[in-house]
């Protein structure tokens, strides 16, 4: 009898771990959609524009060296100087805020890792300035996107504790950037901290995460047997807090389709050898429904 009673606490006690790690996999997926539907989101992104040195128009009309999805005819001129600077000044008639107040000409303040660019906006419409692959380019984004607006929502793997795996992270002893190629075909580079050591089927693996500075999570970018059939073909990310060195807990259950995944202006990067996973992980967001990239 008491075997008995052991056993049955021994269950109930896995049940409720079990529940718990469902609770907190349903509460990520609704912070997860609403980040992604956010009006300035991800879906929210109609362009991307690399800007040439010296003057580029910049317009609705197919005649500007940016052409706009959506916005006036003639907005104005975006001049890249020989130094990287970049200075709006907008056509005769054409009303914009910048950092909420109106401007003529100003000089656009670019995204700085976590640090956005600053904000030129027209109607619906916003834009900023940021570097890819040592170029500069605007990004457009539409408050009113026919991605955000038609957005057909997200479908998962059941969530399953059994792949929430105990991991050992393992920092370096000096941070290092390691080069890749994002899924424009474009060279960069990223900050690799350390490594996560785990075990899977009696194999062991090493996967290394990226760290875009403070104030982000790192985030591993992985590909797996699954991937280009029932996950994304490029790869998922999986983040975590910033770790120690010591257990690491992964939860692949949270595994998620990148911005690439949704749209065609964004560039994300693809998986190192390493995190390139021989094993299928149906765990966390399948394939997008919707449009595909």
């Amino acid at each position: 009898m008491l075997l008995g009673l052991g056993a049955a606490s021994g269950l109930a006690a896995a049940e409720a771990a079990n529940s718990e790690v469902a609770r907190a996999v349903e509460k990520w997926r609704g912070e997860r959609v609403g980040r992604l539907t956010a009006p300035d989101g991800w879906l929210s992104l109609i362009g991307l524009h690399y800007l040439q040195p010296g003057p580029n128009r910049v317009g609705s009309a197919p005649d500007n060296e940016v052409v706009l999805a959506k916005g006036p005819a003639r907005l104005g001129t975006a001049t890249l100087a020989a130094d990287g600077q970049i200075v709006l000044e907008l056509a005769a008639g054409t009303a914009a805020t910048y950092e909420d107040a109106a401007f003529t000409r100003t000089v656009l303040r670019p995204e700085q890792g976590t640090a956005p660019g600053g904000l030129v906006k027209f109607g619906t419409v916003s834009l900023y300035a940021l570097e890819r692959g040592g170029k500069k380019a605007l990004r457009v984004k539409d408050s009113a996107s026919p991605r955000l607006t038609g957005f057909l929502g997200l479908d998962y793997f059941p969530i399953d504790p059994q792949w929430v795996i105990a991991a050992t992270w393992v920092p370096y002893e000096k941070a290092r950037f390691v080069p890749y190629t994002n899924s424009r075909g474009q060279p960069d580079r990223a900050l690799v901290p350390g490594k996560a050591v785990f075990t899977y089927q009696g194999r062991t693996y090493e996967i290394e995460p990226f760290d875009d500075g403070p104030g982000t999570r790192p985030y591993f970018v992985l590909s797996d047997a699954t991937s280009g059939t029932e996950t994304y073909g490029a790869a998922r990310f999986l983040y975590i807090d910033r770790p120690e060195a010591g257990p690491l807990v992964l939860d692949f259950n949270r595994m998620q389709n990148p911005p690439c995944a949704f749209t065609p202006f964004a560039a994300c990067p693809l998986p190192a050898k390493g995190n390139r996973l021989p094993f299928p992980v149906r765990a966390g967001e399948k394939r997008y429904r919707g449009e595909e990239h």
